[in-house]
């Protein structure tokens, strides 16, 4: 019988992930280095686990050859993803993660041809970063194929997972990233700001470095890409002060303090049921023609895990690409429809 590995499933999306799965009648192998968490987990669920650090190749290598395919869910995945992917390359085994660092996809992209070689699929960016974003980016280059400039933008109704602020807090010095003429550009943190109408409610957005600016020009080609979010004036501000004081953020002494500061766990199953997301999108070219929709659907960590289920369940029925791919380009703008809830349209 075919199955998959989820490393990092004492985390709060990995839980949630190998949760939905035990729903849906999977019996994936979790697995971590706590091992006091992962068996508890793994009798929960009724479901195998192994305990290994991704130091130890050896275990980790076997791991990976008991299954088609790894669910990686261990972040930052900046500092963790290199060894596991080196590791299904090794093996010759997909790779899947839930990340939205440009940095990991990045890295990820200049894996394709190692990946090809192996025979494998990977493909960063399987949750809520990027999955709907990537396939509403799909849609509007679909709508309009001579697109040169893509603008993305997104709003969440809910909490964040400490995990999640871990990851924002080691990269709050970084500033900020756009893509222009095809190449990722730095630019100062908040860089632009705008007024964007999610349909519902109009939302003052600021930009950020979100995954789209790296996976949005592999999935559409359009070399031009910004992606705003909307987020509260305190924190609004600290981003604008941090292009001053960046590197003092991101020295170790502060790092540390700022990471101690971050609550455990993440939303309620009663919190992310009243949760939303809204997406906007519009996609344009030098003629002056533009395509422009919406996306409606459920909180953020709900959809990670139903968008990382549908594409395992995907890869288990022996569907997939290989080399690096996105969501969107292996699967379709659609792919986002397949998750029941989801709801998409025109703005033109």
């Amino acid at each position: 019988m075919k199955n998959f590995l989820i490393y990092g499933s004492n985390g709060y999306t990995g839980e949630l992930i190998a949760r939905y799965a035990a729903e849906r009648g999977l019996k994936p192998i979790l697995a971590g280095r706590n091992a006091g968490k992962i068996e508890a987990l793994a009798k929960r669920f009724e479901m195998p686990f192994r305990i290994f650090t991704l130091e130890d190749k050896e275990k980790t290598d076997a791991a990976l050859q008991e299954v088609e395919f790894v669910l990686h869910c261990a972040g930052p995945f900046s500092l963790t993803s290199e060894k596991m992917v080196e590791a299904c390359l090794r093996t010759k085994r997909h790779y899947l993660d839930i990340t939205g660092e440009i940095s990991v996809f990045e890295a990820m992209a200049v894996r394709d041809k190692a990946a090809k070689d192996a025979g494998i699929m990977i493909m960063p960016g399987v949750g809520f970063d990027v999955v709907p974003s990537d396939c509403l980016a799909k849609y509007l280059k679909n709508r309009l194929p001579s697109a040169t400039n893509l603008t993305l933008a997104f709003y969440g109704l809910g909490r964040i997972s400490h995990g999640t602020q871990a990851t924002m807090t080691m990269n709050i010095g970084k500033g900020g990233a756009v893509r222009k003429n095809g190449e990722i550009a730095s630019v100062p943190a908040a860089y632009k700001t705008r007024e964007i109408n999610f349909g519902e409610v109009k939302k003052t957005g600021v930009t950020i470095p979100w995954g789209d600016v790296s996976t949005a020009f592999y999935s559409t080609g359009i070399p031009n890409i910004e992606v705003y979010t909307v987020i509260p004036e305190a924190q609004l501000k600290l981003l604008k002060l941090s292009r001053y004081l960046g590197w003092i953020l991101a020295t170790s002494p502060i790092q540390s303090i700022l990471q101690k500061q971050i609550p455990n766990g993440g939303p309620s199953d009663e919190e992310r049921e009243k949760g939303k997301t809204f997406l906007w999108g519009c996609a344009s070219d030098d003629e002056g023609n533009k395509a422009e929709a919406l996306q409606f659907g459920m909180e953020g960590y709900t959809m990670t895990a139903l968008t990382a289920l549908k594409i395992s369940e995907k890869i288990l029925d022996g569907n997939f690409c290989t080399g690096f791919q996105t969501p969107a380009k292996c699967y379709g703008a659609d792919l986002i429809l397949e998750i029941e809830g989801i709801r998409r349209e025109n703005v033109d």
